[in-house]
């Protein structure tokens, strides 16, 4: 048993928490809870830690069976836990390497486009409405908040196992290979000149949505083959970023399902 904060295992776990740049290097993500543990691809669990509490359950004993695992005292359990209220157990996972040509070339694909988005509850959310809607991949570009960081992951909600996601250092140039690969893009914009629901989406398509405060810039806005807009009544600006986002998504998964 781990009993020490200053053991270099805890010290790693405490910058992968909170390094985004750590968790690229070693490629490496931390998980907290048994969903997220159970719910883990096999071949992507790196290590697992508990408390020493959460080994009291009968039922934990028996989930963790067949797995290595490493204890750690309560107090110290908590020290690496980013939650208020620890849940007992950690999984460090392999950062996956989703195939980038296998996701632009999906057949009569649904992309979900993302530039500037900085919360991470937002992005947590997007991910699990992705799979949920049935989104073929998300792809963000460089400024978007870490997928990995431990807020988004708990928006998830497990789809972060599942839904392919990919960061991309020149998002334009990568709309600009989409759009060849005749990829039809839809611009979230309050200057939009049809409403969404008027849009065709059950061909190839792809969503793209900018940053809470300011929305798309100018040249990202540009790529779209179209503006569109959701209609708000009363005095309400904008829709939260997740929130326009579940809008598109769960209209274009409505024409598929026709």
């Amino acid at each position: 048993m781990i009993t020490s904060t200053s053991n270099p295992q805890v010290k790693n776990l405490a910058l992968l928490n909170k390094k985004s740049k750590e968790r690229f290097r070693q490629g490496l993500f931390i998980t907290e809870g048994k969903k997220m543990l159970n719910e883990a691809p096999r071949e992507w669990i790196h290590k697992i830690y508990v408390s020493e509490s959460y080994l009291e359950d009968d039922g934990n004993l028996k989930e963790l069976h067949g797995l290595e695992y490493e204890i750690l005292s309560d107090s110290v359990f908590r020290t690496v836990s980013d939650t208020v209220t620890p849940q007992g157990v950690l999984t460090v996972s392999m950062i996956p390497k989703w195939n980038r040509m296998d996701i632009m070339n999906s057949k009569n694909g649904c992309f979900l486009l993302l530039e500037g988005i900085q919360d991470p509850g937002n992005l947590g959310t997007m991910l699990r409405t992705a799979e949920a809607a049935g989104i073929t991949a998300v792809i963000a570009d460089k400024t978007t908040v870490d997928i990995y960081n431990p807020k988004t992951i708990r928006g998830t909600m497990g789809s972060i196992y599942r839904i392919p996601f990919l960061t991309v250092e020149d998002f334009r140039e990568f709309l600009n290979e989409i759009k060849q690969k005749k990829v039809k893009l839809y611009a979230a914009h309050l200057g939009g000149g049809s409403l969404y629901d008027e849009m065709d989406y059950k061909g190839t398509c792809g969503f793209l949505i900018g940053n809470e405060g300011n929305g798309l810039t100018e040249k990202t806005a540009a790529f779209a083959d179209e503006w569109i807009q959701i209609p708000m009544a009363g005095k309400t600006e904008s829709l939260n970023a997740a929130v326009a986002a579940a809008v598109l998504m769960y209209e274009a998964n409505r024409q598929r399902r026709r």
